[in-house]
């Protein structure tokens, strides 16, 4: 999933496994909570393309503004003449979905739940129920074992509509904390202190940042941080769940400073190292 935009120290392995080899009656679908945002969006657009289906489409309720078709076609009538009105952007792409869903494998993944009419809600479960979405007089089939469905509310879902999915929790920040050592990113044993004086900051901090966040830290401290003032702006510009207001706050001023002192006492191990004496 980091390949394709969305990194975190938390393993969804057991929840994904559980979605795709569980029981289902009907389509299977994913419910994504959480405190993250639009970070769930990121999650949802992730895991869709780490699953390799080879369609994934995307629907927010909140974008209000009707894209324009590829081909525009002449205004229809009906029996009596009258003229129809324009097929509404859900029903196009979940008509589309299930087309697509007879021969492909296609995740959907509906944004922004919380914005649509609480209708829309009720025909989304019976679509998981029956399989069929209904659009004036047609009606398309999905097919269960090739579509998926992500579904994104910042606000509960319908009751029968969430007891059809499987829940998933996405933070704003990852919640397992990992201890990196030296040896891991290429580091020698000088780096011990260093790597643990930035372990205590990050338990003041609350902070667990990913293995990119940290290796791109790393390169910071090594080439141009020397003062306080340059950690923390590092710290802010590569770690995404570091809380500012904490960060520049008194209550980390110590721990700060010990990373300073052990980040130049490796340097200049380091140098010393190089230069033979």
């Amino acid at each position: 999933m980091a390949q394709h935009g969305f990194e975190s120290n938390d393993d969804y392995e057991f929840q994904v496994r559980c979605l795709l080899r569980g029981p289902a009656e009907g389509i299977r679908t994913l419910s994504i909570e959480g405190d993250g945002e639009r970070r769930k969006t990121a999650f949802a657009t992730a895991l869709a393309h780490a699953l390799e289906r080879p369609h994934v489409l995307y629907h927010d309720f909140a974008d209000r503004s009707r894209a324009l078709p590829d081909v525009i076609l002449p205004e229809g009538q009906d029996e009596y003449g009258r003229k129809e009105s324009p097929i509404e952007p859900l029903d196009d792409i979940l008509s589309h979905a299930c087309a697509l869903s007879e021969a492909e494998g296609v995740v959907l993944i509906l944004d922004q739940l919380q914005a649509a009419d609480f209708r829309e809600h009720i025909r989304i479960h019976r679509l998981i129920r029956d399989r069929r979405w209904q659009v004036r007089d047609a009606s398309y089939d999905a097919n269960p074992r090739h579509l998926l469905l992500f579904l994104i509310s910042e606000e509960p879902l319908y009751h029968s509509l969430q007891r059809a999915s499987y829940r998933v929790w996405v933070s704003r920040v990852s919640q397992r904390r990992v201890d990196y050592r030296p040896a891991e990113l290429g580091f020698g044993s000088a780096a011990v202190p260093l790597f643990g004086a930035l372990a205590d900051l990050f338990k003041a901090l609350d902070a667990a940042p990913t293995r990119s966040e940290f290796e791109k830290l790393l390169a910071d401290l090594t080439r141009h941080v020397q003062t306080e003032t340059d950690l923390r702006h590092a710290l802010f510009g590569r770690c995404e769940g570091i809380d500012r207001a904490r960060l520049y706050g008194p209550g980390v001023d110590v721990e700060l400073g010990r990373v300073i002192e052990a980040l130049r006492a490796y340097i200049g191990t380091e140098q010393i190292e190089i230069g033979g004496g």
